[in-house]
C-alpha cells in the first residue's frame, strides 16, 4: 500500500472489517465482507493474491481454483502461516510445561514430542503442485525468537483459540503454573520461536 498498490481485502468478520476500515482508512484499500470462497471480483483480476495465516482456513477443494481464477495471467499467488516452532536449541520450559497439558488432559495423543524442527515442518508445494494450476512454486522458511514475561505469554495463549475454548477451571490451573514456572527462573521470562513457512506460485495461462 505504501508502494502504491490498490488492495482489496476479503474479511469473513464484520467486526474485523469494521477495524481493517478504520486502521486502513488513508489507504487505497477496499474491504469486503465475504467468504473467500463466495466473494465476487466483478470479473476483475489481480497480479497477486495473498494469505497470512489464513489460507488453511479456506475450503480445499475451492481455494487453489479461486485464486487462479482471480490471478491475471503470470500473476501469482502467496501465503504463508506463523506456528510455534521447535530448533534443536528449543526453550525447555515447553517440554516441562507439556506435563500440565497431560494432567488436565488438554494434550493431543499421537503428537510426537516434541515437533519437527522447522526445516523439518511439512509445506504445501506438492499440494500446490498437483493442482496444475500453478508453476514457479518457491517455499521458504522463517525462524525466529520472542521473549516473553509470564504475563505476556498467558496474554499471547488467551489469543490460541484452542486456550480461549477451554474449560475455564483447566484454564487456570495451566496458566497459574504457566506463571508459577516462569516466574521461577532465575530470568523469569520464556523464548518462544516462530516459524512462517512462505509459499508462492504462478499461475498458469492454462487449466489442465
Amino acid at each position: 500500500m505504501a508502494r502504491g498498490f490498490q488492495v482489496a481485502c476479503v474479511e469473513l468478520g464484520p467486526d474485523l472489517a469494521h477495524q481493517a476500515r478504520r486502521n486502513l482508512r488513508e489507504q487505497p484499500v477496499e474491504v469486503h465482507v465475504a467468504a473467500f470462497e463466495a466473494w465476487d471480483a466483478d470479473a476483475r483480476t489481480f497480479a497477486l493474491v495473498y494469505a497470512a495465516t489464513a489460507w488453511h482456513w479456506v475450503d480445499p477443494a475451492i481455494r487453489y481454483r479461486k485464486a487462479h481464477a482471480l490471478l491475471r495471467p503470470g500473476g501469482h499467488l502467496a501465503f504463508w502461516s506463523a506456528q510455534h516452532a521447535f530448533p534443536r536449541d528449543f526453550d525447555p520450559f515447553f517440554a516441562e510445561i507439556q506435563e500440565v497439558y497431560d494432567a488436565i488432559g488438554e494434550s493431543h495423543p499421537g503428537e510426537a514430542w516434541p515437533p519437527p524442527p522447522p526445516e523439518e515442518l511439512p509445506d504445501a508445494a506438492a499440494e500446490i503442485h498437483a493442482t496444475g494450476l500453478f508453476d514457479g512454486v518457491r517455499v521458504k522458511r522463517y525462524v525466529w525468537e520472542v521473549t516473553y514475561t509470564a504475563d505476556e505469554y498467558v496474554s499471547l495463549l488467551d489469543t490460541f483459540s484452542g486456550h480461549m475454548s477451554m474449560d475455564a477451571a483447566k484454564r487456570a490451573v495451566l496458566y497459574d503454573e504457566v506463571r508459577m514456572r516462569i516466574g521461577a527462573r532465575a530470568d523469569p521470562t520464556v523464548r518462544r520461536h516462530w516459524c512462517a513457512i512462505l509459499h508462492v506460485a504462478r499461475r498458469k495461462a492454462t487449466e489442465r
